[in-house]
């Protein structure tokens, strides 16, 4: 024998009533069902609520009433005929009459009373039931109507009713003694001992189908709803929710108690005394066995069973040296807020005892604090306590499970995942059971925490990114073709990235949901089109304050959406943009660049930049600023870090400079080979860009300062490699025209160091705490002899590799290798951002 209750949303469609009449035909359900409690059609409670006020304002009702009218009777065109289908009529036009009374009395009143609106509330379950009762008989299913009323007694408490158990139990157990017939029940109303309608609260259908389910004594009973059972968390928030096979009755209290909206801590009660099971099923997937509600269940896989949340709530505090060691302090403090009927949520108190904070509903907030202000008044006067405040805006998230106690470590991730995500923890709280761990939160953050969380406890193993992207030029763009050409291998290992915004000259463009790599560079040149995309429309000629106002937009939107586990990755080589880093790191975005400006700009801005990613355990990756793809800044940092001495680094760093003097052998002239570079597209637009070794000294500046030296872009001593005459020329044609009248100076250089055995080199240099580069003339067995194309080397002189410097050597240049460094350093972040 089992009860079923029939939810609003599962009811509230005519697929949803086949799919119900299906099941009460089906085995174990035909003849075995004594009753079935069934809440109002979906949205009817609401707007009879909007209906009691607008009669209250002396407004019209009919029209919104004929709506709940017309809803009801077309189910009657689909599910009657004949003299059932005129029976059903009729009573409905009964019920609707007198709904149109009470309201007519509330608008001629001028009053809405509590007691008022339970009646108003009443009709929706009183209309839905007795269509129901008609529609299973005409369906083969014999059924009747009952009113709730005549059964479900309460006190006269309006609006904060208590079901009276003995008189309730006693009333359903002599109604059921003798009765074969199904009965199709009223949920969420009863009456009190007097016969005045009374309504039992959010969830009252819940309640009272588990109240007649308790008195009856059955073994089950089935809720049904839209949903296929309990899940690990809210979907709305959290994408990647999962149904819970079973779950224990207090875990099942703890969730609904911290938001869950799928059964409520009053509906648990009564069966849980009972021994009686819940089952969670959905009606429109009767395959899916739902959640189990039970007494004892089986350990599950994870160490908590899922998360929840509070959307609003306000925080109060009460704190000062007069609470110190004083006996019955908190005594008073909650019984000052009883005394007023205020809900307590969540209570946490210092050690030293100096404070008391405590959550309620934000509607509450300013009664609390008035109920503080009254009990404390003298110790407020005499300054001994301080004035009551309340922090609104807040939100709680918690994690519930009773493996919780068996199991070390769920408060240090539960606690990681929100510091890792930047969110700022107001209060904690945790039940001596060690059922569930809650803490309050920014209500902006809500979202995102309960997402971060979730990936922390659930999906240990699978790493992903929210990534954000700026610049799809050569580099960006061949970023995004290796991002979207290796998903399969990254889902292979657990890694996703999911590309949530792109930016570029032309515009950005968003997607909650993931944007195509392949079509965001074409989605942002073709014209930045859709709802969530803005054109820039920037030249490099643009204004440097243009340029930051338009990428400000885009990280301000980034910022916006809050997600976990964001990584903002700088594909471009703007000042602009790595002017905003600490910003973005400030808001627990990580960040992913091979943009040189911020790391070899001011150097207080540097340590900044390097502090915050320490101290808050934000990833700030910056690999490919030096030698593209090469594992250079990685190595350095390791030396550093493990306490070796770094006594020297001799870089090549350039693979322009690279390129042009590994082939500077005397067969073309240093002009031809220049002009090579730029055809082979290793040079900027400007090669002077290049030449003016200015790329070169960021880099010697950045890896000075990765072994600690404190070092600004002054204290880098340049060589020029090109005279006056090139660097001041006015077009590139010009400069090209000035530097084949260097080409014999050049020549004279290099044969000179040729008649030694010797071959030019640019060369920086980093020791005794000074940086230079140099046109040096390097011998035969020289490391930066081997160097072909345009390779790039670092070689590492240390106490360790003192005889045998360290030598890092490879492609230092080139939109593969480069976009290559940067995917690694973005699958590095997924590794640890979760």
């Amino acid at each position: 024998m089992l009860i079923l209750k029939l939810g609003g949303s599962a009811i509230g469609s005519p697929q949803g009533i086949e799919k119900i009449i299906d099941v009460l035909k089906g085995k174990g359900y035909s003849g075995n069902v004594p009753a079935v409690i069934v809440s109002a059609f979906s949205g009817v409670t609401d707007t009879l609520i909007e209906t009691a006020k607008i009669a209250l304002e002396g407004g019209a009702t009919v029209k919104k009433i004929q709506e709940i009218r017309k809803r009801h009777i077309d189910y009657t065109e689909i599910f009657l005929k004949g003299a059932e289908k005129k029976k059903a009529v009729v009573e409905i036009e009964k019920i609707i009459s007198e709904l149109l009374q009470i309201l007519d009395g509330i608008s001629l009143l001028g009053e809405l009373t509590v007691r008022s609106m339970d009646i108003v509330m009443s009709f929706g379950e009183r209309l839905s039931a007795n269509l129901l009762a008609c529609i299973f008989t005409a369906n083969g299913i014999k059924a009747d109507y009952l009113d709730a009323r005549t059964i479900i007694k309460t006190d006269a408490n309006f609006g904060r009713i208590q079901v009276l158990k003995k008189e309730t139990e006693e009333k359903i157990k002599l109604h059921f003694k003798k009765l074969k017939t199904m009965q199709v029940i009223t949920g969420a109303i009863g009456s009190t001992l007097e016969g005045h309608t009374t309504t039992i609260g959010q969830h009252g259908s819940d309640l009272t189908a588990a109240i007649v389910a308790s008195a009856i004594g059955t073994k089950k009973l089935e809720m049904w709803r839209d949903v296929d059972g309990i899940l690990t968390a809210n979907p709305v928030h959290v994408k990647n929710a999962f149904r819970i096979d079973e779950i224990s009755y207090i875990e099942a209290m703890e969730m609904s108690h911290f938001g869950s909206r799928v059964i409520s801590p009053m509906s648990v009660r009564p069966v849980l005394e009972k021994g009686i099971s819940i089952y969670i099923r959905n009606v429109f997937n009767t395959a899916c066995p739902g959640t189990k509600i039970a007494a004892k269940t089986a350990p599950g896989k994870f160490p908590i069973c899922g998360i929840s949340s509070i959307s609003s709530v306000a925080l109060v505090r009460i704190q000062g040296s007069g609470m110190v060691g004083i006996a019955g302090f908190s005594a008073r403090v909650f019984a000052s807020l009883a005394r007023k009927n205020i809900n307590v949520m969540l209570i946490t108190q210092s050690s030293s005892e100096y404070s008391i904070c405590f959550a309620v509903l934000p509607n509450d907030a300013q009664n609390a604090l008035a109920a503080l202000d009254e009990e404390f008044a003298r110790e407020i006067r005499n300054g001994s306590i301080d004035n009551p405040v309340a922090e609104l805006d807040l939100s709680i998230v918690a994690v519930v499970g009773q493996a919780m106690k068996s199991t070390s470590g769920i408060s240090g991730k539960f606690f990681h995942s929100l510091g890792r995500n930047g969110i700022n923890i107001v209060a904690i709280a945790q039940g001596s059971s060690e059922t569930n761990i809650s803490a309050v939160i920014s209500k902006n953050d809500e979202a995102k925490a309960l997402n971060a969380i979730h990936d922390a406890f659930f999906h240990a193993q699978e790493k992903y990114v929210n990534l954000f992207l700026v610049g799809t030029g050569n580099i960006g763009g061949t970023l995004l073709d290796q991002i979207a050409d290796n998903s399969e291998t990254l889902k292979k290992n657990m890694i996703k990235i999911n590309l949530i915004g792109a930016a570029n000259f032309f515009g950005m463009t968003f997607n909650i949901n993931g944007l195509d790599p392949k079509q965001a560079k074409k989605m942002l040149n073709d014209g930045a089109k859709g709802q969530d995309a803005v054109q820039f429309n920037l030249t490099p000629k643009s204004g440097k304050q243009e340029i930051e106002k338009k990428f400000n937009l885009f990280i301000d939107k980034m910022i916006q959406l809050n997600l976990p586990n964001s990584c903002f990755c700088d594909c471009t080589a703007s000042e602009e943009v790595s002017a905003s880093y600490d910003k973005i790191l400030h808001h627990a975005i990580s960040i992913v660049t091979p943009n040189k400006k911020a790391n070899s700009g001011k150097l207080d801005y540097y340590r900044k930049l390097i502090s915050y990613s320490i101290e808050r355990g934000i990833p700030y990756l910056y690999e490919t600023t030096v030698g593209a793809g090469l594992p250079v800044i990685s190595t350095l940092r390791d030396l550093y870090l493990s306490g070796d001495n770094v006594i020297r680094i001799e870089t090549v760093p350039s693979g322009t400079l690279s390129f042009i003097f590994n082939n500077f052998d005397g067969s073309k002239p240093f002009s031809a080979l220049v002009r090579e570079a730029k055809d082979k597209g290793y040079t900027e637009p400007d090669p002077r860009d290049d030449l003016n070794a200015m790329d070169a000294a960021r880099k010697a500046l950045i890896l000075g300062r990765e072994i600690g030296l404190p070092l600004e872009f002054k204290d880098v001593k340049i060589e020029p490699i090109l005279p006056p005459s090139c660097l001041n020329a006015k077009s590139v044609d010009a400069f090209f025209k000035e530097l084949e009248k260097c080409d014999n100076d050049f020549e004279k250089r290099r044969a000179a160091a040729a008649k030694d055995g010797k071959a030019l080199r640019y060369v920086a240099v980093v020791e005794n705490g000074k940086a230079k580069l140099a046109l040096r003339a390097e011998e035969a067995g020289s490391p930066f002899r081997s160097l072909v194309d345009s390779d790039n080397i670092v070689v590492i002189t240390t106490e360790r590799y003192k005889k045998l410097p360290m030598v890092i050597k490879g492609p230092g240049a080139g939109a593969a290798v480069t976009a290559g460094g940067i995917f690694a350093d973005i699958v590095r972040t997924a590794r640890t951002l979760v």
